[in-house]
Formats: C-alpha cells, sequence, structure tokens
C-alpha cells in the first residue's frame, strides 16, 4: 500500500478543513436511528476542533441524482453528530456558493459546520472540475475520513485530494492500517471466510483471494452452487446451475495457489424458508430433494474453527446461513463467537466488513472483539477484490 500523510502530518491551527465524512446514517420518521458512523467520526472532528481547526464537514446522503431533495437533507445528521460530539454543530443550506462561504467565514477556531448533501449536485458524482473547485475554494486543507465513499471518484472523494494538501482522517486511517495488515502484508497462514448468496456477485472476490490467502471457507447459498459443481445434489436449495463450471476453475485456481477451500459438510435444511419452520441436519451428500440447504450445520462449524485455530489473520466477507432469518443464524453466531474467542487470545488477527457481516457480528455480539470491523460495504469489498479505490489512490503522499 501506497504512503499517505495523516493528521500526524498536519498542524490544523486556524486552518479551514475540509473535511469528507460519510454521514449517510439510516434514518426514522426523520431521525437518526443508528449512530455508530457518527461516533466512528468523532474522533477526527474533536482532534481538529481541539487543535484549533475550523472543521468543514462534507457528505452525501442517499440518492438526490443532483436535485434538492428535502427530505435527503443533512440537517438532522447534523444535529444528531452535534449531540454525539456534545457540542454545537453549524449546518449551511449548501455544500457551495453564498450560503456555504457565509457559514464558513462566521467559523471560529474550533468551531465545526456540516455543508448541505453534496449529492444534490450532479457535478458530485460526475466528478466536475468547476464543482470540485468551488468546494476547495472554502479550505485550506482536505481530510477524508470517508473509506465507505473510497471505491467513488466522485468530486468530494477524489478531486478535492488534488486541489488541496490531502491527509487521512483517524478513522481512514484506522481502516486502511487494518486493510494492510489482513491483505497487504498480513502474518501467515491467513484465512478467508466468504459467504452470501450468490457466487455472480463475488467473481472478482474469490478470484483474488485464492492468490492470496491460504485457506478459503465459502458459506451462504453460493457454497451450494460449489457443492453443486462437484455433483452433488442440493435438493431445491438456492444455486446457480450456469456458473459451476466457474465454480470449477475458482477451485483449480486454489489448487494451484496452494489455497485450501473448505465447503461445508453438513447442513440445516428445511422445506419452507420462514422463521423457525421444521429443521433437520444432514450431510451434504444426504439433502432431501424437496428440501433446501439454509445454514452450515454444527460439523462444519467445528471444522472452520478448527482450521482458524492454526491461522494468525482471517477477513470475513459474509454470513455463513440466511442469519436474518432464525435459527439460520446459528452456525454464524457460532463462528463469530470462536474468531472473537481465538482475538481475544491473540492468536488471531481478525478483520470483517460488509453491511451483512456487520450485521450479523452485531447480532453474535462481538462486533467489539473482532481486531476490526469495517461499516463500509461497497468500499471493502472492493479492496478485498483487489482493485484501486480512487479516494486512497488521492491521499498517496
Amino acid at each position: 500500500m501506497a504512503a499517505f500523510r495523516t493528521l500526524d502530518a498536519l498542524d490544523p491551527r486556524g486552518k479551514r478543513v475540509l473535511l469528507r465524512a460519510d454521514l449517510n446514517v439510516p434514518m426514522q420518521d426523520g431521525r437518526v436511528s443508528d449512530l455508530t458512523r457518527l461516533e466512528r467520526l468523532s474522533p477526527t472532528i474533536r482532534e481538529l476542533a481541539e487543535k484549533g481547526a475550523k472543521v468543514i464537514v462534507l457528505s452525501h446522503f442517499d440518492r438526490p441524482k443532483g436535485k434538492r431533495v428535502p427530505s435527503m437533507s443533512l440537517r438532522p445528521v447534523a444535529e444528531a453528530l452535534g449531540e454525539v460530539l456534545g457540542r454545537p454543530v453549524a449546518f449551511a443550506e449548501d455544500c457551495i456558493g453564498e450560503p456555504a462561504e457565509r457559514a464558513v467565514a462566521g467559523l471560529r477556531e474550533g468551531d465545526v459546520v456540516v455543508l448541505e448533501n453534496t449529492r444534490f449536485h450532479a457535478g458530485e458524482e460526475e466528478n466536475d472540475p468547476a464543482f470540485a473547485d468551488a468546494i476547495a475554494k472554502l479550505g485550506d486543507v482536505f481530510v477524508n475520513d470517508a473509506f465507505s465513499a473510497a471505491h467513488r471518484a466522485h468530486a468530494s472523494t477524489e478531486a478535492l485530494a488534488h486541489r488541496l494538501p490531502a491527509y487521512a482522517g483517524r478513522l481512514m486511517q484506522a481502516e486502511l492500517e487494518a486493510l494492510e495488515k489482513a491483505l497487504g502484508s498480513p502474518a501467515r497462514p491467513v484465512a478467508a471466510i466468504v459467504g452470501g448468496a450468490k457466487v455472480s456477485t463475488k467473481l472478482d472476490l474469490l478470484g483474488n483471494l485464492v492468490g492470496k490467502v491460504d485457506v478459503l471457507i465459502i458459506g451462504g447459498a453460493m457454497a451450494n452452487t460449489f457443492l453443486a459443481a462437484r455433483g452433488l445434489s442440493v435438493g431445491k436449495s438456492l444455486q446457480e446451475p450456469d456458473l459451476h463450471a466457474t465454480a470449477r476453475e475458482i477451485t483449480a485456481k486454489a489448487e494451484q495457489s496452494g489455497c485450501a477451500i473448505v465447503l461445508p459438510v453438513d447442513a440445516v435444511v428445511a422445506r419452507e424458508f420462514k422463521p423457525n419452520p421444521p429443521t433437520e441436519t444432514v450431510m451434504v451428500d444426504r439433502v432431501p430433494a424437496d428440501a433446501m440447504i439454509l445454514d452450515v450445520g454444527p460439523l462444519t462449524c467445528a471444522a472452520i474453527l478448527d482450521r482458524l485455530a492454526s491461522c494468525k489473520t482471517l477477513i470475513w466477507n459474509g454470513p455463513l446461513g440466511a442469519f436474518e432469518t432464525p435459527p439460520f443464524d446459528a452456525a454464524t453466531v457460532r463462528v463469530a463467537k470462536g474468531v472473537a474467542g481465538l482475538t481475544r487470545a491473540g492468536s488471531l488477527l481478525s478483520v470483517a466488513g460488509g453491511g451483512d457481516t456487520v450485521a450479523a457480528l452485531r447480532q453474535a455480539g462481538v462486533t467489539e472483539e473482532l481486531s476490526y470491523v469495517s461499516a463500509a460495504g461497497g468500499a471493502f469489498l472492493e479492496w478485498m477484490e483487489g482493485k484501486t479505490l480512487p479516494g486512497v489512490a488521492a491521499l498517496a503522499a
């Protein structure tokens, strides 16, 4: 990973700091319903404000497609951010032009202002130079603390870093350092758990991982495709028959790279996909023709944890079963608690990310016990796929 500048190299006193954050938080009845992203952002804002910066927070929210949509305003998010920070947070009605300029001009050292949704302007997603220039004139330096938006080459994530001295915020720094430890220069053996519904959505991910990890554990419905590609009957389970050849190619590539692929050996099956239906646990070569695999079984969980006990690094993306619907969260919860135990013991560096993965780990109650859990979705996945993230590349020192 290329070197990047952090806040350690910045004296922000008196400077107007444009801070790109991710304030795209869940809302319910006009209020922020989950403060996690704001809480993770707060250390960077506090540090800058306490060192005398004039902090100007930029973010997108939802998909207004270049138009002003009142329900997608950042005003209520700014109010929630103020509550998290325990200090006043001002709000500007636009992110460029007279409203933004007036708000910035009124800032004193240590003040914080949130500018309106950058996606109210089409120039944001178009990475329009003129729009980037209009934002850049509001600041003296640029700090990017939004890894979760770093896979997009937008004006406020990529272009600003070429117009002002650019630094990684503390959240971005923590994310990049964790990812470097997990796949850049990891302690070996390295394992990856990849779950999810479809192989088709994670072809790039699987193709990249088999050349980088020592053990690839495949769960979720995508495991059904691999099992079927090996000639096993998976009953009515979700799988992708047109990707059987691809699954065999991935398996062959893994063998050439010395990567062991771990598939389920037993499974929890049901005739209906609904909460708490009648279930049975069967070996994967004994799946009834009228049943569907909805979770991996206890023998598979034990095999996974046995593998992980001899590994030094784990990267995890995707649950092992249909975790949103009980009891098909059991395997994910059991393995998550096992991973947390290995992490606590100091024998495993564990890095996880992706929306479903974070939700599953939260359900298991271990989010704080892994080495690092990324709240980024698409950016985390693209990084695992080995792709260059524009917002990160632009920070290279």
